[in-house]
């Protein structure tokens, strides 16, 4: 799989590990001005303190001691102490400030290449030392490349009160020196004695680093720690987080300042740069994980894309070190993942022909067990690309990319004399577990396409600002927050109770809760006396075989039910809360069967239980239920037999669909039967977009000739839409003719439908 490639020990590219990754709340605070303390804003410079805490030998705790006494702020009293403990408490309430996305990530590597002399070679030491030979030498360290938020979820590490204090003043006591610090501080010998006698270098060169060692090991540190943190949950992660970026912001601008010293005196190599790099990208993806803000997402982009335009990484291969080699390859999959999510379909073809030529390369000059699973890799992104069933055209027939994001234009707005509920999304758990289906570093092509469904399209606030009737105004735009999610590939039953209790727990008020299930279906083994929420079967969220086909779940279900089969009955306790639900499974009619105890808004979503047979070869390129809520123009030409569409039509049919979701709009407003939970969720513009797209959906399956062969190939709902209002409104299919005739393919469609009622 492509998880065990990618991921190599304890590091991979992964949107979903495991069992479960997650989105955390959005964070609520404004972004500070002057960029606040984001990896491209300006970070306070690492002073002589930092160098006299992190070089200093047996007798620094007295020279540390006499600085302190120096450093006493002057006056009489408590007043003093008092003044400078509140300045120890902003400092440290400023670093724990999340990071900020800056307006460009590549300007900041753009840095690294300043502090180098123009058309000078720069002289390497006799004697280097890499950054993993340091690590060997290095006593009581073991090496963790990069980290992934996994599965486990041990307690927060916790640092003393004097160690944080320390950080956030600039300086380490060396009275706090463990003795990690003392095995780093014997390697610093051996690197400054290697290339002559140890009194010969300057000691502002040795101050520099050893000042540089001691941030790439405090970097390292709280970099392996945020495996340690927990999944779910908004308040343990975030200021651990901010001290993260904080320290590689210092780390990476003292890098940039003394790039000559630290090639001559340390052995600095262009590779290792490119490491720093693709740890801050990595951070920067997983707080786009945590808080859904797409703007992390472009910030990861642009550092790994500087790694590969500066080619920081281009000297591996010329070394005989398969680790290196792996590092690179884990960097290209880490970059595949961040440009499927943002839709760089180009960038990611040119990844892909340059991963697979790396891991010819790889495989070629080293005989290696892991040659089978790069090559997997290279299968799944290959599928993921042209899982699309159909191509928009420019006139050069060139592929035009399209985005899935909620655009300022995309839901239909909400007209005078509405009456609608006040809710909003605000959590979502994307569950996934289709054994069949595309996937790409744990995340199934159904689980990425409602990824994007629940997010806004980035917003560019330096075009907002630049508009007609704005400049005079000195307010930014206000901030839209996407939910924040969750990102479930096959949890078990204990993992997938555990984040819905945490999400219901920390669910606002007036907001909703949503939950998508894309999962194989778990049928009953037989007739009941009883017909309670457990005697209809689920859906089955994980199974212990990675491959496994219904006859086998049937069997096994001969004789008890099921331990990781999601029934009805396991979501009652959530219905206390509003609730929207989908479920995309080949037994979502057990969904149907649902109960409202608690009187909350409830609305269940479920996909059709069986397609056309001349459409189920194409169920590995994703459901077409969850394709229609995503793209459903797309879906409307997937079952209409078309592959391929110029762009100038393309837009024109976007046009038109866009009047049929305002007009599904109006027809579930108006109607008078409705039930008022599809009122109450019709406020969210998320919730509004997928109820017209779904309505949509089941009225164009309605209509088409192959479906109306079974009743079971039609959508259903809890509780039922009237029909005569809503997906068989004479009006509406009226429009889905009109769309089909505007693609001549209406002769696909029934044209007098009621009549067949």
């Amino acid at each position: 799989m492509m998880a065990a490639a990618a991921r190599r020990g304890p590091e991979g590219p992964e949107a979903g590990q495991g069992g479960g990754r997650r989105r955390c709340r959005p964070e609520p605070t404004n972004p500070r001005p002057g960029g606040g303390r984001g990896l491209c804003a300006a970070a306070p410079p690492v002073g002589s303190a930092v160098v006299a805490a992190a070089g200093a030998d047996r007798e620094g705790g007295r020279r540390w001691e006499a600085a302190r006494q120096r450093r006493r702020p002057r006056g009489t009293g408590a007043a003093a102490p008092r003044e400078a403990a509140a300045g120890a408490a902003a400092r440290r309430s400023a670093l724990f400030q999340p990071p900020e996305p800056c307006q460009s990530g590549a300007r900041v590597l753009a840095l690294a290449e300043s502090s180098r002399p123009s058309g000078e070679a720069v002289p390497q030491a006799q004697a280097q030392l890499s950054l993993e030979n340091l690590s060997q030498k290095t006593a009581n360290h073991r090496e963790v490349e990069t980290c992934v938020i996994c599965s486990r979820v041990p307690g927060l590490p916790q640092w003393s009160a004097a160690e944080s204090e320390g950080l956030a003043a600039g300086f380490r006591s060396p009275l706090l020196r463990s003795s990690q610090d003392l095995g780093t501080e014997f390697a610093l010998k051996e690197i400054m004695s290697s290339g002559g006698a140890e009194d010969d270098i300057p000691q502002a060169e040795r101050k520099t680093v050893t000042d540089f060692c001691y941030l790439l090991d405090k970097s390292k540190q709280l970099f392996n720690g945020l495996r340690d943190l927990p999944q779910y949950g908004q308040k343990q992660w975030q200021s651990y987080f901010g001290r993260t970026f904080d320290v590689y912001t210092k780390l990476w601008k003292f890098q940039q300042q003394h790039r000559q010293v630290l090639d001559n005196r340390y052995g600095l190599k262009r590779w290792q740069i490119g490491e720093i790099a693709s740890k801050i990208g990595q951070l920067y993806y997983h707080y786009y994980l945590r808080t859904s803000e797409t703007s992390y997402l472009n910030e990861a982009f642009s550092f790994y894309s500087a790694i590969r335009q500066r080619s920081y990484y281009s000297q591996v291969n010329k070394e005989d070190r398969p680790e290196l080699v792996v590092k690179k390859l884990r960097y290209y999959a880490r970059f595949i993942v961040v440009c499927l999510l943002l839709n760089k379909m180009d960038v990611v073809k040119d990844l892909v022909k340059e991963l697979s030529d790396e891991i010819e390369d790889y495989t070629h000059r080293f005989n290696t067990e892991d040659q089978v699973e790069w090559n997997l890799v290279l299968q799944e992104v290959a599928a993921f690309i042209e899982a699309d069933p159909v191509m928009v055209l420019n006139d050069d027939n060139t592929i035009v990319i399209t985005s899935n994001r909620l655009s300022e234009t995309g839901a239909p707005l909400l007209e005078q004399g509405m009456i609608v509920g006040q809710l909003a999304l605000a959590d979502a758990l994307i569950i996934g577990n289709c054994n069949n289906q595309v996937k790409f570093s744990e995340l199934t092509i159904d689980m990425f396409r409602m990824l994007q469904a629940l997010e806004r399209e980035p917003m560019n606030l330096a075009s907002q600002m630049n508009k007609p009737g704005m400049q005079e105004s000195t307010e930014k735009p206000a901030r839209r927050e996407n939910p924040h999610k969750y990102l479930l590939y096959k949890p078990t039953f204990s993992q997938l109770y555990t984040f819905l209790a945490a999400s219901f727990k920390e669910l606002p008020a007036n907001s909703v809760l949503l939950i998508y299930l894309s999962a194989t279906g778990v049928f009953p083994s037989g007739r009941s006396d009883s017909e309670g929420p457990y005697d209809f079967g689920g859906v089955l969220t994980n199974s212990n075989r990675d491959i496994i086909n219904g006859d086998a779940i049937h069997k096994r279900n001969q004789s008890y039910k099921e331990m990781h089969c999601l029934h009805p009955g396991d979501l009652y306790p959530f219905t206390r809360k509003p609730l929207f639900i989908i479920v995309d499974s080949s037994n979502s009619v057990a969904y149907k069967n649902f109960t409202n105890l608690f009187g909350q808004p409830l609305v269940c979503l479920l996909s059709p239980t069986a397609y056309p047979k001349a459409l189920q070869d194409q169920s590995q390129r994703g459901s077409l239920f969850t394709l229609f809520l995503n793209n459903p123009l797309m879906a409307f030409l997937f079952v209409s037999g078309l592959s391929s569409m110029r762009r100038g039509l393309w837009e024109k049919c976007q046009d038109y669909l866009r009047k049929i979701n305002r007009d599904i709009a109006q027809l579930l407003t108006h109607s008078r039967s409705i039930d008022q939970s599809f009122l109450q969720f019709f406020g969210d513009e998320f919730l509004r977009l997928l109820l017209t797209r779904f309505i949509f959906c089941s009225a164009t399956m309605r209509m088409h000739k192959i479906f109306r062969q079974e009743t079971r190939n039609y959508p259903e709902s809890y509780p039922q839409l009237p029909r005569d209002e809503t997906v068989e409104n004479p009006h509406l299919q009226k429009h889905i003719l009109e769309l089909a005739s505007i693609l001549d393919v209406r002769n696909v469609f029934l044209e007098n439908t009621l009549d067949d009622y």
